[in-house]
């Protein structure tokens, strides 16, 4: 794969996760609402309950990631179909001590 390949897929991935990301949060701030009846919270703030804000914390981490992956395995397979090629696999970072 060649570099000017690797460029458009970092563009049209990064494209692709930021737009996932923002419609996956404002999914997640709906489906908050409408199960509670109330905003999400504010985690950080010390007057939301430990528990309602872990409850969120773990809620909109759950949205989120699981729509990263999905929409990555999908802008996968397009890339495969359309380049003919396997898209470019993110670098595996390992950390050792």
């Amino acid at each position: 794969m060649n570099t000017s390949q690797k460029l458009l897929w970092n563009l049209y991935a990064g494209a692709i996760g930021a737009a996932t990301t923002v419609l996956a949060a404002k999914a997640v701030n709906a489906v908050w609402e409408m199960a509670t009846g109330d905003a999400p919270p504010e985690p950080n703030d010390p007057e939301v309950p430990l528990r309602r804000a872990l409850t969120w914390a773990i809620a909109s981490g759950i949205g989120i990631g699981l729509s990263q992956l999905m929409v990555n395995r999908f802008a996968a397979a397009q890339w495969t179909r359309v380049m003919g090629t396997p898209a470019p696999r993110f670098n595996k970072t390992s950390l050792r001590i």
